[in-house]
Parts: structure tokens; sequence; C-alpha cells
């Protein structure tokens, strides 16, 4: 190295060219190591995400030889170490030799890489797919919608016409019923001397009961029963249910009551209310055949637009739900949308008629609340009943009238009905009262002999009834001739005739079919009184 001479020397030590050189192989080797410095770290940074990552190192590794080279060109201005310079050069081109290598190796896929207005298209094609995907997902939910939707209407739609056809035959069983529970009540009481003809007696009346239970169900079900809501306390009531169903359930099951303190009066019918709680009560009975726990619950709820969105039937408002809830077997839920159905049963053959939960349908849907139920195979069955909320303070139950079915009269009585076999029973029983009797069969029959000239005091007819004009429209007509005349109403199936959203109109005094013959003298006397 002492037969070399600094790379001054060859510029006569010139300051301005030694520094010249100098300055600029600093500023060369700071570009070199930067560029080496930003490619290593961009690499380390986005390593999983970086093409041809090892490029880039041997790219930076180059800049790094390539600025070390330019400092020791700074080296040799005052120092001949030449023989470092030269090996670092020679590293330098096996470098710059590989790297020319790769280049060329890689251009085939470096000229397929996408240009940037390739990326965009592609990156705009994506987004239109993603469009196109969220509108199809989002049209199969509206299908998925609709579909659910329509199946609610055919539910409802089913619901209403087995609900009419119930009506329908509830009505007809109930002439026929009215014939027999008034006709076997007179054979009763002709052979109350003979044991053995009064217990067959006994046995038609109770199979005529049962019958009208059944018919009393239908109609339920069918929301065609006269319904007389008033503002009821749901508290008082269930703790009223809750007594009578301890001896009725048995000891194997639990009842607890979770009564909400600020229940409010619900508008409802509190005798039918008891009929539902009591039916609900008995299916959870017979889902718990080992025991269980049964809960009685109150609360007030809102049923909001939401809620009322997803139920086409509820109208938004405030409600106080009564919910009970059992620890019995459970429902499959493919048998959920079929419980309301009448005589649709999961028990046993012979175990239930299928009309309890049918019955608790058709009163809360009359009632204008809503119904729901909740059941778990294994776990439970909860059923809510959501009662429209009524205003101001519970009222006090209906007084009795005071008078009895034994009081008769010498009154006449205009009996209206259009089956034949019912109007000469109802004409013979209120003979036997001692009143004095006309009967018709239609409305037009009705109208001739009230324009004439015999005394009528008491018009009693069938709501449904042929001729032109319905029981109401005759009463109407009738006290538009008679203006002193009382009216009294029968069916077996009440329409908006005398009852309106699910209530028998006020000042309507209705006797339904079928009924003793102490219950027709009874309200006869109410409606000559009233």
């Amino acid at each position: 190295m002492s037969k070399l001479i600094p790379h001054g020397a060859c510029l006569l030590w010139t300051p301005e060219l030694i520094w010249l050189n100098a300055v600029s192989d600093a500023m060369v080797a700071g570009a070199f190591f930067t560029t080496a410095f930003v490619l290593g770290f961009f690499v380390w940074r986005r390593r999983r995400d970086v093409m041809f990552g090892g490029v880039f190192w041997a790219f930076a590794v180059f800049a790094t030889v390539c600025g070390v080279t330019r400092l020791l060109s700074i080296l040799t201005l005052w120092v001949p170490a030449y023989d470092i310079e030269g090996l670092t050069k020679g590293f330098l081109a096996l470098t710059s030799v590989g790297i020319t290598a790769a280049l060329l190796l890689l251009l085939p896929r470096i000229l397929v890489l996408p240009t940037r207005i390739q990326l965009q298209q592609a990156y705009t094609a994506l987004e239109e797919e993603i469009r196109q995907r969220r509108n199809a997902e989002a049209m199969v939910k509206r299908f998925q919608e609709i579909e659910a939707n329509e199946a609610k209407v055919r539910q409802a739609q089913k619901m209403e016409a087995i609900g009419q056809l119930t009506g329908g035959v509830a009505h007809d069983f109930n002439n026929i019923l009215t014939v027999i529970t008034g006709t076997i009540e007179i054979l009763g009481d002709a052979v109350k001397d003979r044991p053995h003809l009064a217990q067959i007696t006994d046995l038609i009346s109770a199979a005529a009961a049962r019958g009208a239970d059944l018919t009393q169900r239908l109609l339920a079900f069918a929301r065609r029963q006269p319904l007389q809501p008033r503002n009821t306390d749901v508290n008082a009531l269930v703790i009223d249910a809750a007594g009578l169903l301890r001896p009725t359930l048995g000891e194997q099951i639990e009842i607890e009551s979770m009564l909400a303190h600020d229940s409010a009066p619900a508008l409802i019918d509190p005798s039918q209310l008891s009929t539902a709680i009591l039916n609900l009560a008995l299916n959870a009975r017979d889902a718990m055949p080992n025991g269980g726990k049964l809960t009685l619950e109150t609360k007030n709820v809102v049923l909001d637009e939401n809620y009322a969105s997803m139920n086409s039937e509820v109208k938004p408002g405030n409600y106080v739900m009564i919910a009970v809830s059992d620890t019995g077997e459970g429902i499959p839920g493919s048998l959920l949308d079929k419980v309301f159905e009448p005589f649709f049963t999961t028990k046993d053959v012979g175990k239930g008629s299928g009309l309890g939960l049918s019955m608790v349908y058709g009163f809360v849907k009359q009632s204008n609340g809503h119904i729901k139920i909740y059941s778990e195979e294994g776990h439970g069955t909860t059923v809510k009943l959501y009662l429209p909320e009524a205003a101001g303070v519970p009222a006090a139950p209906a007084a009795e009238t005071g008078i009895s079915g034994g009081e008769h009269g010498d009154e006449s009585i205009l009996i209206v009905e259009d089956d034949a076999l019912v109007r000469e029973y109802v004409v013979t029983q209120i003979s036997r009262f001692g009143y004095h009797t006309l009967g018709a069969g239609n409305a037009a029959e009705a109208l001739i002999i009230i324009d004439g000239p015999e005394r009528i005091d008491l018009l009693f007819t069938d709501v449904i009834i042929p001729g032109g004009l319905n029981g109401r429209q005759l009463a109407t007509e009738a006290l538009k001739r008679r203006a002193g005349l009382k009216v009294l109403y029968t069916s077996g199936y009440t329409e908006n005739a005398i009852v309106h959203h699910g209530r028998l109109d006020a000042g309507v005094l209705l006797l339904p079919k079928p009924y003793l013959s102490s219950d027709l003298a009874r309200m006869i006397r109410t409606a000559l009184a009233s």
C-alpha cells in the first residue's frame, strides 16, 4: 500500500477538486443508504403482502454496497486503500450480475402484472359484484318476508274459514240441543217417581250439557259468543283462579303467582277470562303427568309499531299480559302453528277434545287482544295473553236482577223462530208458564201479526231468521209500530246483528241457546220487567 499514492495526488491536492469529489461522493452514498433503508423497511413491514420480496432485498443490498463504494472513493482521496475498494467493487459487480439475471427471469411475470387502470377496473367490477350480491340478498330477504306474510294470511284465512264453518255447525246444533235440553227437563219431571227412568233422563241431560259446552267452545273459537267486557282487575281474577285450581291440579303441581303490583285493569269479559285461564291450566297439568310447576304472571306491556309490523293482527298500544307457564313436556316446533286449530291436540286419543286452546284463541281475538305461545320440548310451554288495557278503576261485577224463574204471568208473547221443531218446543214451554203465545216462522209473518189486533207484550225472536230482516231489524220495525213492546233475543250463533266488536249491544237482552226452562222463564220475566 506504501507504493501507491492517494487519489488526491492525482488531483494535485487542489482543494476545490478534492472537496468537490468528497462532497459529491458523500451525497451519493447518503442517497444509496437511504434507498437501501426504505426498501428494507418497506419489505420488512409489508412482508406478507409484497410480491418479489427477494428482489427488493437484493436491491437494498446492492444500494448499500454502492454507498460503501462511494465512501471508499472519499477515503482514497487521502488514503491509497485501492485494494479494499477493488474488493468492494468486485462484490458489487457480482451483485449486479445476480440482480440483472433475476430481473431478466422475472420480466415475463412483471409484464403480466396489472396496471393501475386494470386494478381500478377490477376494483370497479368487484364493487359491482358486491352491489349485485347485496341486492340479491335483499331480494331473497324480501321474498322470505313476502312468503312469511303470505303464510300468515293463509293461516288467518284458514282460521276464519274454519270459524265460519264452526259457527254454522254450532248454530244448527244449538237448535237441536235446545229441544233436547227442554224436553228432557219435562220428561225428567214426569218420571221423578220412577228411579230407573229418572236415571236415564239424567244421563241424557248430562250428555246434552256436554254438547252445550262443546258448542260454547266452538262459538268461542269462531268468535261468535256474545261478550260483556268491563274493567277487570286481572290480579284479583288470577288470585281467584289460582285458588280454584289448587284442588283441581293436585298436590304434585306447584302453583306460583308473579303479579305486577301496578297491573292496569283490562277491558275483558271476566267470566270468559276465568274460563280461558282454567283451560290453559288444565292443558299445563296434562303436560306435567309427573308433576311440575305452574306459573301465573301478570304485567303491563306496550306492543309497539315494530312488534305490530311482525304480527299484522296486532294493534300497537298498551296491554295487560297474563302468562301461563308450565315445566312440562313442551310442544314440537313443527306443531306450534296448529295448536290453536279446533280439534287439534297433542294428547293421546280420548284425553282431550282439542278445543281448549282454540277457545282461548277465539276469546282473546274477539276481545281485541293478542295471544302468543312459546314452547321448547323437554322444558315447558308459556302462553301469553295480551288483553286490551282499560281506563279507570276496575268496575264491580254486575248486580243480579233479583227476578226468579218461578214468577209467571198472563202476558202475550210473540215467538219468532224459523226452525219449526224449536218453535213448537218454545211455544209449548212458554204456554206451560201461563203466558199467551203467538208463533211466526219468519220476519214477514211476525210483522203481519204485529200489525194485527192481538195483544203483544214481548217479542221473543231468534237473531238469525229468514224473511228479509234479521231479529234486530224485526225488533226495530216492531218498536216503530208498537212503542211499548219489550224484546228478548235468542241465538245459538250471534253475528253482527246484536253483537258488535265482540260485545253485546247496550240494553240488549240475549238468551243463548241451548237453555233450560228455568233460564227461559227467568229471562222472560226480566225482559217484561225491563
